[in-house]
């Protein structure tokens, strides 16, 4: 094992650097040292390098979809050992707040994400405290494990909107969470799920995963083809993860989202949006805010050695961390075919 080892750095918005620096070391009695083996690029990801992501600080290395595998441990460790694989957690909580105590610590008040408010994987090694890693069976490809968390996203997002069979979900934007969340919801029985977007090949995917009906909104008016798919009634459930100004203020709308109806925004966008009290309170609606996961991921580990999950098509890249910059050139130079991509650690 190499004492030198490269991080991905981004310095600011629009810069980033490779540089070569020291390997940690384990210290503390309940450190696990990582080598990373493969590391999802979400969204957020690119947003901190577009100094876009509100949660960042720079400099910052990113990634919070992280697989790898033990590479040592300190002495008091017994949940794994080196040679285990093993997915990180994306967040560092207290334990002692209100929100941990109520087993809300997605939502901690002390909470740091890994990859946005302190580093992340982006990295061939890192320390992390026993409590954040979990086990996953050596069966599960690299490139399939760095998956784990977006899944986990959608287990979370779909419980905090409660979501059961007799729904009629609206799901709006069908990038990767969204496919995720049409997974989902498809795995918890739910009989009618639509999906909105302005991209034909994501529509396509996700009739593949399931969509009873998909609409292009660039060529036909969402909340018309609701009333016409819903007999009038709106949807009981709609997922904004679409994320763009506007795009919640839209899916409130009488006739899209039926009176009792649920909305559960994923994003973080900033601009203020057109929403009234009247808007919530004439249907009493429920907006229900989903950050994260919050104890989803061991279910959502389990669900990926079952082969639960339909894996094909979510990532669509596989870049050696060796050509990182391909991942930069990606973000920069946004291509509709490239739906996600996976960083794949070389050996």
């Amino acid at each position: 094992m190499s004492d030198m080892m490269k991080e991905v750095v981004v310095t600011g918005a629009h810069a980033y650097e490779v540089r070569t620096v020291p390997r940690p070391e384990v210290k503390g009695d309940y450190d696990v040292l990582v080598q990373m083996k493969a590391a999802g690029v979400c969204g957020s990801d690119f947003h901190i390098y577009n100094g876009s992501n509100p949660c960042a600080s720079y400099p910052r290395i990113p990634g919070h979809e992280n697989a790898g595998v033990v590479a040592a441990v300190g002495s008091k460790v017994t949940k794994v050992k080196p040679g285990d694989h093993i997915i990180v957690d994306l967040i560092h909580t207290c334990g002692t707040c209100y929100q941990c105590r109520i087993h809300r610590k997605n939502v901690c008040e002390n909470v740091l994400v890994r990859g946005s408010g302190y580093d992340g994987g982006w990295r061939e090694y890192f320390i992390v405290p026993e409590g954040e890693v979990y086990p996953i069976s050596s069966d599960v490809p690299w490139k399939d494990a760095a998956l784990v968390e977006p899944f986990a996203i959608g287990a979370h997002c779909t419980q905090r909107g409660r979501v059961v069979p007799d729904d009629t979900v609206l799901i709006l934007g069908t990038g990767t969470i969204g496919a995720i969340i049409l997974q989902t919801c498809k795995a918890k029985g739910v009989k009618k799920i639509i999906c909105a977007d302005i991209s034909d090949s994501s529509l396509e995917r996700a009739k593949e995963y399931g969509a009873d009906f998909v609409i292009n909104t660039k060529r036909e008016d969402l909340k018309q083809r609701i009333h016409e798919l819903t007999d009038g009634h709106g949807v009981t459930i709609a997922f904004d993860s679409a994320c763009f100004p506007g795009s919640l203020t839209m899916i409130m709308e009488p006739g899209i989202i039926c009176n009792a109806g649920r909305v559960v925004p994923l994003g973080f966008v900033t601009v203020p949006e057109q929403i009234t009290q009247a808007m919530i309170n004439q249907r009493e609606l429920d907006i229900i805010g989903s950050r994260m996961s919050c104890y989803q991921f061991e279910p959502t580990i389990e669900r990926m050695e079952n082969g639960e999950f339909n894996l094909k098509g979510i990532a669509t890249n596989y870049i050696p961390f060796s050509r990182i910059q391909e991942v930069f050139d990606k973000i920069e130079n946004p291509d509709p075919s490239v739906k996600k991509m996976v960083i794949l650690f070389d050996e």
